[in-house]
């Protein structure tokens, strides 16, 4: 039996565009969009900050019937 939800990542070096349309190919559709921040730990002039890099898109995806 095949789950009936799925959490596809955008990858690296892909659009939206790409990761929805292999949601497609897997017979996924989207239901949910969510978004993580990515971030980093710098040191500049002795005092430590955490600072956004980045963002991780997550979409959670049903399957198709």
């Amino acid at each position: 039996m095949s789950k009936s939800k799925k959490r596809f990542e955008v990858l690296e070096h892909e659009t939206i565009d790409q990761c929805l349309e292999r949601m497609k190919i897997e017979g996924y559709t989207p239901i949910r969009r969510m978004e993580e921040p990515i971030f980093q730990e710098v040191i500049q002039q002795g005092v430590k900050e955490i600072v956004p890099i980045g963002r991780k898109i997550v979409f959670e995806g049903k399957k198709v019937t």
